[in-house]
């Protein structure tokens, strides 16, 4: 089951995201996918993989939030993270500096779930 159906189903209760942490659809979009691809190139038994799961986990649930906001199906939404994940995953392989410094801004943004 991918993360954004996961968490689509959770919307209803997650808290609201603050105005100074609202991004565009698409930036939500990007930083799920990045860190949803970091997350699973590293693995989770490191700290930096749990840090990496956690950003996963946050971003998702801010895609889903911008999603429903932007009036977009829950399948276009989730379409869109995994071609984002995807899209990441050939990126963050491949070393693009682009990537990875948009990945770091993402996590700048994560709030401490911790």
């Amino acid at each position: 089951m991918s993360y954004a159906l996961i968490f689509f189903a959770l919307l209803q209760n997650a808290p609201a995201v603050t105005p100074a942490r609202l991004m565009s659809y698409e930036g939500t979009v990007r930083c799920a996918g990045l860190t949803q691809a970091a997350s699973e190139l590293e693995g989770g038994e490191s700290a930096e993989g749990k840090a990496l799961s956690d950003a996963a986990l946050y971003w998702s649930l801010t895609a889903g939030q911008a999603a429903v906001a932007a009036g977009k199906p829950a399948g276009e939404a989730d379409r869109d993270q995994s071609a984002a994940r995807q899209l990441a995953v050939r990126q963050l392989t491949a070393g693009d500096d682009a990537a990875r410094e948009t990945l770091a801004a993402c996590r700048r943004r994560t709030p401490d779930l911790g």
